[in-house]
């Protein structure tokens, strides 16, 4: 399975480096890598993140990092990164469904 990120997710994930840079920039660069790796992990676990609560659907699934919602939809021949949110924004379903 490969895995594509939107553009949404991009723009977010560059967001939440910026702001963890402000006051250390090492941690932003651990922040980033570890987001990577656990996303690279769903090519062989793509069913390991929980149910996304919002949609209640099988294929639409978040890890947790830290205090972030990595939000992804399995499909059949990839895995989409939909967006990333902090644990306590709301989750627009326009963001998912896009």
């Amino acid at each position: 399975m490969k895995i594509i990120w939107s553009p949404l997710a991009v723009e977010r994930a560059a967001e939440i480096v910026e702001y963890i840079s402000r006051d250390n920039p090492t941690a932003s660069e651990k922040w980033v890598d570890t987001v990577f790796h656990k996303v690279e992990q769903l090519k062989s676990f793509p069913e390991s993140g929980r149910i996304v609560a919002e949609i209640n659907s099988k294929d639409f699934r978040e890890l947790i990092y830290g205090n972030y919602r990595i939000i992804y939809r399995i499909e059949k021949t990839q895995i989409s990164i939909l967006t990333i949110r902090h644990g306590k924004q709301m989750l627009p379903i326009d963001e998912i469904h896009a």
